[in-house]
Parts: structure tokens; sequence; C-alpha cells
């Protein structure tokens, strides 16, 4: 079997630059995508856990790590291997109803995650500055519309890349507030499982958080537009002699951007476990402006504004993601063109599409839809569609005749298909739990 094949990469025969030399410049769709999955109803995940259980579930980060991080590469590959994204290979080699159904389930989750993110958005941004919460609402989400649109997408993605930087809020705000080191690594290292309903919940709400479909796409669409872009480059069927510098970059900024997602959900979840678990104020945890607001009393003004403006700033970051996911995807489907590199009257099917999903995601603050079960019916979406795009996702990235030599590695197969699994069993539990809570 091949280098190529079994995915080891030997450092210097790549061409690559050495481990040593900056990091920065190789990173690129892996960290956004990471970044992207801290996003506002992600907070809002990780605060509730950690305000209700404490350091009871610190250890998820470190266990969802290499599933999620192996996930993302599989898909980065995908893309750099054929060119194009998920919604395309799906549209090549499987029938209609099977690429339609998947695209619409995902538009439907990424719509219901807009809402609730540009809700929480607009709350923080009125808990810092006053005024009305829709306000703020379509202000922000007119924000960056208009910046998707208007700004080309080399330059739009380098704004994407230093706005990840914001994430580092959270980890500021554990410093703020005392934090019993030892205990806590104790807790991520050895995890405490409690046999509850509502640890199961929660479980299976943090999985569904670190591990969605709208990432899939994104970063699949985002290694396929760089081949596009970069006259030198091209899909590494056509150019194999590229493939072991690529698959060596797309491994660490993976796991770079994985990494830093999940290390930024575990400082969110210490924070509200050293704060409102402590205090007590678990039950009253359900969007991100509420674990904000509940600091400021118990961690002070520093805690709760360094909180509070990396929900805005987290939310800037992911309503790109949620839209442009969506966008490729319906757009790959009907063979539109897809890129947002193209100016509008290039693409105006696709960015449509784009703006569609946020003027809908905007409008359910005003349609009487709480954002709080907009969240709730995401992650049921989310639930439904990401084990099948899983299964599909390995089934691709076996065959030949999607990716041609250049089938998955050996860990890769390992831990792809230990994800799948792990979120099957998670999505069954979590459609049980909400069966049996809607009785």
């Amino acid at each position: 079997m091949s280098e190529l094949s079994t995915g080891v990469i030997p450092g210097e025969a790549s061409g690559a630059a050495p481990p040593s030399a900056d990091i920065w410049p190789r990173l690129g769709p892996g960290l956004i995508t990471g970044a992207a999955d801290d996003d506002p109803s992600g907070i809002a995940t990780y605060s509730q856990v950690g305000a209700q259980f404490g350091f009871g579930m610190l250890w998820t980060m470190l266990f969802s790590f290499p599933l999620m991080a192996a996930m993302q590469e599989i898909c980065a590959r995908l893309g750099r291997i054929t060119g194009v994204g998920i919604a395309e290979n799906l549209r090549r080699h499987y029938s209609k109803p099977v690429v339609y159904g998947l695209v619409l389930l995902l538009c439907l989750a990424n719509v219901f995650n807009l809402g609730a993110d540009i809700s929480a958005m607009g709350a923080a941004t009125q808990l810092v500055f006053g005024g009305s919460l829709n306000v703020y609402a379509v202000v922000l989400g007119s924000v960056s519309l208009l910046l998707q649109v208007f700004i080309p997408y080399r330059k739009y993605v380098q704004y994407l890349k230093w706005l990840t930087l914001v994430l580092f809020a959270y980890v500021a705000t554990a410093f703020v507030v005392h934090v019993p080191w030892a205990k806590a690594i104790r807790a991520t290292v050895i995890p405490s499982v409690t046999f509850s309903s509502a640890y199961w919940m929660a479980l299976v709400a943090v999985l569904g958080t670190t591990i969605s479909p709208y990432l899939f796409f994104w970063q699949t669409s985002q290694e396929a537009e760089d081949v596009r872009l970069n006259a030198h480059e091209s899909p590494l069927k056509k150019k194999p002699s590229q493939a072991l510098a690529q698959f060596r970059r797309i491994a660490t900024d993976t796991r770079v951007g994985m990494g830093f997602s999940n290390l930024v959900a575990f400082f969110i979840i210490l924070t509200t476990a050293v704060t409102l678990h402590v205090a007590g104020g678990g039950g009253e945890i359900k969007t991100a402006a509420d674990a904000a607001k509940a600091l400021q009393p118990l961690a002070g003004n520093l805690a709760f504004g360094l909180f509070a403006l990396g929900i805005i700033g987290t939310g800037m970051l992911a309503i790109p993601v949620l839209a442009g996911s969506a966008a490729y995807a319906v757009s790959e489907s009907f063979r539109w063109h897809a890129s947002l590199e193209r100016k509008p009257r290039q693409a105006p099917k696709f960015y449509g599409v784009l703006a569609a999903a946020i003027v809908i995601g905007t409008s359910l603050n005003f349609v009487g839809i709480d954002p709080i079960r907009a969240l709730y019916w995401s992650a049921v979406v989310n639930g439904v569609v990401s084990v099948p795009l899983m299964l599909m996702l390995m089934l691709m990235s076996m065959k030949k005749a999607v990716v041609g030599k250049f089938t998955l590695p050996a860990y890769l197969r390992i831990l792809g298909w230990a994800a799948t699994g792990i979120m099957l069993i998670a999505s069954v539990g979590f459609m049980a739990s909400a069966i049996h809570g809607a009785r």
C-alpha cells in the first residue's frame, strides 16, 4: 500500500514547510470551521452543561476531539481530492432523493440555528449597550450578509480567520474567576458518568454541538473553493503530486482548528461550572446571554463583558458558515454556480440562497418562534441528518470512483467509523428522550 493511501506523510518528501515553520499561514478552512463550531448556540449548550453538572462533563471535550477532528479531516480531504463539495459529490454518485433529502434537512437545521444565533447576538448586544434586541438582531444579520456579498472570498476569509481570536475571550474569562485546577484536570481525564435522563440529554447535546453537519459541508466546500481560486492547484485526482503536501496541511489545519474549538468549549464549561454551578443557577441558563448575565454578579463586570462580547464575535463568525454551507449545498445540488469569490451577478442563485437563509433566520425573531425552541429543533434535525451524512462521507471517501487512489488511511477509517457509530447511538438516544419528553 502506498504512502498516499496509508496517510503517512514524510516531512521533507512532501515539499511542505517543516513543522517549525510559521503555522498561521497554513491555517484556513479548518481553523474557521472549528471556531464557528463555538457559535452562540454552542455557547448556550456548554454553559448549561457547566451550570448543571459542574466539572462532570469536562471529559467530553477530550473525548470528542479525535472524533471531531477525524470527521473534519475526512471532509477536507474529500474537497481537496475531488475539487467539489459534499452535495456535488453526492449528486454525481447517488440518487436525487438522497441528495435532496440530506440538503433539505441541512437547510432546515441551519435556518433554525441561524435564528437562535442571531437572537443570542442581539441579546448579548442588548446586555452590553441597552436598546432593542430585535433591532440589534436585524443590524447584525444585515451586516454579516453585506460582508459576504460585497467582500471577495480571499479577503473575507482572512477577516474570518482573525475573528477566531475573539474566542480567547472565553479563555480569559476563566482566569478572571477562581478555578480549582487540580479538580478540573482530574475531571477532564477521568470521566464521571451519571446515569440519569438529564445527563444523557446533555451528553447528546454536547456531541451534537461538536459534530455538526453544517461544518462538514462548509469545510469541504472551502477546500474545493481554494482549489478553484489557485491557478497552480488542481483537484488531487488530477494532480496527485500535490497530495502529500496538501494532506499534511489539511491535517495541521484541521487538528489545530478542532483543538481550538474544544479548548474554547472546555473553558466555557469550566467558567460556568465554577460560578453558576456553585451558585445553583443551572436551571436558569437557557441561552448564551443568560450565561453572560448570570456571571455578572458572581464573577464581576470583566467576566460578564468578555463573555457577552465573545457571543457577538463568534456569532459574526458562525453566521457566514451556517448560511454559506446551506448556499453551497443547495447550489451544488442543482448545478448552480457556487462561490463566495464570484460577484452576486455571476452567481445570483447561490447568493439568493445565502441571503434567504439569513433573512429567514432573522425573521424567526419576529414571528413568535422562541429561540430556545429554534435551537431545540435545530438539534433534532441535526441529529436526523448527521448519521446518514457521516455514513455517506465514509462510503464516498472509501470509494475509488470518488477519490481515486486516495482512499482513507487506517487511522481515519477507524476514527471515522467510531464517530459515526457514537453519533448513531447519541442520535437515537436524543430522539428517544425527545419523544419521551413530548408525551
